[in-house]
């Protein structure tokens, strides 16, 4: 055409420049493709190694023949891939080019010539770019699948190893489920195998033991048993789920009995109770199902008048094995918590328990306990174990086997000494039980028998707890119970005597130890009893000993041992805390009054007031002042109201300040009154304590005159102001603080160091 001669014109001037040919193309690009196709063979003829014009031409003939059937319009997609197979003469190193012809291959269904092309790419071009030609090649062979398609990723696999999962997809589509699981198994086995598909050594096993198990029949080249067993040694906390793929594994297979040994294997051996429930379950399962499937087989046999003995015998055999397997889950899941720790004390006694009215069993359940258990490690009381033993022998009636236990019991080296203590006395108790009093005894002593150096720390864990025992509170409490239960009151002093030799008595003990001699008229001995404990306590303990030791003593001699009662009180006030002396110096000023002299009782509840802790001093001041009163007058208190005044808060003061005027008002001593409420006013804001001022202000109407009542009104306002100006400068103060705050942090920290 007219248009087309300024292009020639150029391509005959330069035949072998790319540009001048483009620029023809895009000329031509509206135009029919019959023309275009002439100008790129035109184009090709001069520069058959352009990979530019190539790919164009390529895309322009793939683009002619896009949509149509490859079956209707064979000639048409074989003149594309003509072209195809010239281009690739001089471009067989362009990977982009094999990647068009190969998919291109793959629309017209031709497996063949498609699967030899994409092995001539795989043979032109380097190493380093068959992973490009590998991807689509291998969804080609995904597509086709059969025997292509495994060959094709056993080839892929030797440049690619570890997209091994890939193939064994493959596989399991393609229904070859043994070589599927030979080479799940190859990558269990390969501890250096890492998943692309992120999946951990476990699932791929469980993968593993899944696949074997759905598809017994077909796997003939692995040997399941060892695997599973593996996996099972392997992965303990998934044990359940093996065992039962091993027995799932069987079933499958026929082999029923063979499932059912496994079942068995499982559940004695498993460590978990979660893993037991699982392998429980699914035996339970199976047996029912069996069970089931016999059943059906028996009601054919009936519809169609049919008899078979020994299917009948069988069906029984199997609910006998059913409800036996029922019975003994409760020993199954003991078994199991005892495999977990043969220490436990409490799961021992539980299968005692569970085996009920056999006594040959629990027999052997308790020696069996008692040989497995050690001592140090026992979870739970090891020595109730022991009792239980002893207990059940003493209910059948075999005492002497009771006794055997005892002793043998005694001999153990448990974790703590008050576990054999216990032991001891409950052995003694076994005797009681049975009117052996003297037996009883024996064993106490035998119990308390120091060591032949008694000179052993109690808490000393290195030692054997026999050798601590006879330092045990409990031991000696029971043994001291015993004997004033059954023993002689001489007996009995001596065991008592014992306990505070060894130092190891608590106050109740003393206490006992003094009530038990004075029910037996030694009243001096239990008093002697009581300075014997003073001395092995200090304070608050000693407190509550002195307390009844001198109830007890005024209770019983009265006035007629005041010396030595003096003597007494006199001893437990010496290092008496303040905290505690109030009771003991009631009673010694209630034993004076009572006993004594008068004068001596206000001396020392004179002693008291300053005695006595902070928060009892006020009431010790009107308790003295009260009795002070009784005995010697209002007169005599005076001096007590004006001491009191000066030792006690300012709040306290200000009470006593206004009994203090109350009672010189009632004596007529105005003026005293009017002092005393001035003096009191210092202690008394207006705004806190207004009834203090409504008080003197009634008492300046009733007994004052101008002068008095304007006083008071003076002294309140002076008070007021002083309480005013000490509030106004604290809250001046913080309120400065507070506006200086965020002007400057660091002029407040210094602000506040000079505070």
């Amino acid at each position: 055409e007219e248009i087309d001669i300024p292009f020639e014109e150029e391509i005959l001037r330069n035949p072998f420049t790319l540009k001048s040919w483009l620029r023809y193309i895009d000329h031509k690009l509206e135009k029919p493709l019959a023309q275009q196709i002439w100008i790129y063979e035109r184009a090709l003829k001069e520069l058959p190694g352009s990979y530019k014009i190539w790919k164009r031409y390529l895309d322009l003939r793939m683009k002619h023949v896009d949509g149509l059937n490859p079956v209707r319009y064979e000639k048409e997609y074989q003149k594309v891939n003509n072209c195809f197979e010239r281009a690739l003469v001089l471009l067989h190193k362009m990977p982009r080019i094999w990647l068009e012809y190969c998919t291109f291959l793959m629309k017209q269904c031709i497996i063949t010539k498609t699967r030899r092309t994409f092995d001539r790419a795989l043979r032109a071009l380097p190493i380093t770019q068959h992973p490009r030609i590998w991807e689509p090649y291998l969804k080609f062979a995904r597509t086709i699948g059969g025997e292509t398609a495994i060959r094709l990723y056993r080839r892929y696999l030797k440049l690619e190893p570890n997209h091994v999962e890939e193939y064994i997809d493959l596989l399991l589509s393609l229904e070859r489920y043994d070589e599927a699981a030979k080479r799940l198994a190859q990558v269990v086995n390969d501890d250096n195998f890492q998943s692309l598909h992120g999946k951990s050594n476990y699932q791929l096993w469980m993968e593993l033991c899944d696949l074997v198990c759905k598809h017994p029949h077909e796997i003939k080249s692995l040997k399941v048993e060892p695997i599973i067993r593996s996996g099972i040694r392997r992965f303990t906390d998934q044990v359940g789920r093996l065992w039962n793929s091993l027995a799932s594994y069987y079933i499958k297979l026929g082999h029923f009995e063979k499932a059912r040994d496994v079942y068995e294997e499982g559940i004695k051996t498993v460590m978990t109770v979660r893993d037991f429930s699982q392998i429980f379950d699914a035996y339970a399962e199976f047996e029912e199902s069996v069970m089931s499937a016999k059943m059906e087989e028996a009601s054919e046999r009936v519809a169609s008048g049919r008899h078979d003995p020994l299917a009948d015998l069988e069906i029984d055999l199997r609910l006998a094995r059913f409800e036996e397997l029922m019975e003994r889950r409760p020993f199954l899941v003991n078994d199991v918590l005892l495999r977990q720790n043969p220490n436990n004390v409490h799961e021992w006694i539980k299968r005692v328990n569970l085996w009920k009215d056999n006594v040959e069993k629990v027999v052997e359940t308790y020696t069996k306990a008692i040989q497995t258990i050690n001592p140090k490690k026992a979870v739970g009381k090891l020595h109730e174990l022991w009792i239980a033993f002893a207990s059940f022998y003493e209910e059948g009636g075999s005492l002497d086997d009771a006794r055997t236990i005892f002793e043998k019991a005694t001999k153990v080296n448990y974790k703590n000494v008050n576990d054999l203590a216990t032991l001891w006395c409950e052995y003694a108790e076994m005797e009681l039980r049975h009117n052996n009093y003297r037996r009883a005894l024996d064993i106490m002593a035998r119990a308390t028998t120091p060591p032949r150096n008694p000179n052993v720390n109690f808490r000393d864990e290195t030692l054997p707890v026999q050798l601590r025992v006879f330092k045990s509170l409990t031991l000696w409490s029971f043994y001291v119970d015993l004997e004033e239960s059954v023993g002689t009151v001489e007996t009995t002093r001596i065991v008592y005597d014992r306990i505070l030799e060894l130092k190891i008595a608590n106050p109740q003990i003393i206490v006992n130890y003094a009530n038990f001699l004075e029910e037996n008229k030694y009243y001096e001995e239990s008093f002697k009893v009581y300075e014997r404990g003073i001395e092995l306590f200090n304070y608050p303990i000693a407190f509550e000993i002195w307390n009844t030791y001198l109830t007890k003593f005024i209770k019983r001699y009265g006035g007629s041992k005041l010396e030595r009662a003096r003597d007494l009180f006199e001893q437990a006030l010496e290092k008496c805390p303040p905290k505690f002396a109030k009771p003991l110096y009631l009673m010694y000023g209630k034993l004076e009054e009572d006993y004594g002299l008068a004068r001596h009782a206000m001396r020392i509840y004179d002693r008291a007031t300053s005695a006595v802790s902070d928060e009892d001093r006020f009431e010790m001041f009107n308790l003295y002042i009260a009795k002070a009163s009784a005995n010697f007058g209002v007169t005599y208190t005076r001096e007590i109201y004006e001491h009191a005044i000066e030792v006690l808060p300012d709040r306290e003061a200000k009470e006593m300040g206004l009994k203090y005027a109350e009672l010189e008002r009632k004596l007529g001593e105005i003026d005293r009154a009017r002092a005393l409420y001035a003096h009191a006013s210092q202690f008394c804001d207006p705004r806190i304590d207004p009834n203090f001022w409504q008080t003197w202000h009634d008492f300046e109407v009733k007994h004052g005159n101008e002068d008095t009542f304007k006083e008071m009104l003076r002294i309140k306002r002076s008070v007021q102001a002083q309480y005013n100006t000490e509030i106004n400068f604290v809250s001046a103060q913080l309120t400065a603080k507070q506006q200086a705050a965020p002007a400057n942090p660091d002029e407040i920290a210094m602000d506040d160091d000079d505070d």
